[in-house]
């Protein structure tokens, strides 16, 4: 399950309602899930939104909640009476929001327009007046981590160049020699799927961090990413591209480990000042940083507990409340 259905699963199990999508082969069982077959349309995407309207009219919504999908949200806001659309990643780069015109119509016909980071709000406000909602992504906080961590440097996430895993490797190339003890480790693939196919980049990257002496683990589960989120001492995000939100910075934040992250998109808006921030591009920087974090153990424990106590204010309950109260908003207008 990927991220955004992850967050939509956290939700639609502690906000209540009901979730339609594409059939899934285990869909979770702490909410209500319904598959939606495909209708009539000359499109991929009109043909899922047919299938998708008319399972809602089989339940009969009071509020529609789209997301992620703007051509999606406009075409249902004029099926049912209320409908709002969350945007999880850039809408310039979005069919349906590219252009301010596109952003604008969907500013007047759907009920609100919600974004994950106040960075994607004001790329969908670039060009447009009006009215946008921030609401973070939201996590579940372990109600404990680790005191004692293993001396372990951490990478998860895609393994492209977008989110910098080649600057990681070079980082752990130069840094590990001089940090005997540390272990260095890559969780992911080019996608986030058990059976994403390789590609000419993680070639690269897998035989450049054999040679740095990085372990690679391919594509893990989420379960299986997080836990070692939580034995990990230092956690790298060196992301190149604006990270929409910056959710593995949050993961890393909540599960207790020492966070070293680029200050690209939404990253600083998740991080504060509970991270050391280092530019992918600027050569040293990543292995400056590992090294700083490495060698002061009382900088790395102050740092996750800062970090922790942040990663409580992106709590689900917490996300809950204001998903709730937003509701009762638009469905009292």
């Amino acid at each position: 399950m990927g991220a955004i259905g992850l967050l939509v699963h956290r939700l639609a199990r502690d906000a209540g309602g009901e979730v339609v999508g594409r059939p899934v082969e285990h869909p979770f069982t702490d909410a209500t899930f319904h598959p939606s077959t495909p209708g009539w349309g000359f499109t991929a995407t009109s043909r899922y939104t047919a299938g998708v309207a008319a399972t809602l009219r089989g339940i009969g919504p009071a509020l529609v909640e789209v997301h992620n999908r703007p051509e999606i949200a406009l075409s249902l806001a004029r099926r049912f009476p209320r409908v709002a659309l969350f945007l999880h990643n850039d809408p310039q780069g979005m069919r349906g929001a590219r252009t301010a015109a596109q952003r604008a119509t969907l500013l007047q016909k759907v009920d609100r327009v919600i974004t994950v980071s106040a960075h994607l709000r004001r790329q969908f406000l670039e060009g447009v007046e009006g009215d946008v909602t921030v609401m973070p992504n939201c996590i579940d906080v372990p109600e404990r981590s680790r005191k004692v961590r293993e001396r372990l440097i951490l990478f998860v996430g895609r393994v492209v160049a977008d989110k910098g895993a080649d600057a990681f490797v070079e980082a752990c190339a130069a840094s590990l020699p001089q940090l005997p003890g540390w272990q260095a480790e890559m969780v992911g693939a080019d996608r986030f799927a058990p059976d994403s196919p390789g590609t000419d980049f993680t070639a690269h990257i897998a035989d450049r961090a054999q040679q740095a002496g990085v372990a690679t683990t391919g594509y893990l589960s989420h379960a299986a990413a997080m836990e070692r989120m939580g034995r990990a001492a230092i956690v790298v995000v060196p992301s190149r591209w604006p990270e929409p939100f910056g959710m593995t910075a949050l993961e890393a934040m909540a599960h207790g480990a020492a966070l070293i992250c680029s200050r690209r998109g939404g990253l600083p808006e998740v991080a504060g000042n509970c991270a050391v921030y280092a530019d992918p591009d600027a050569p040293g920087a990543i292995k400056d940083a590992i090294l700083a974090l490495a060698n002061d153990p009382n900088r790395r424990t102050a740092l996750a507990a800062a970090a922790r106590k942040r990663a409580q204010t992106y709590d689900t309950p917490v996300a809950v409340a204001r998903l709730l109260a937003l509701r009762s908003e638009l469905l009292a207008c």
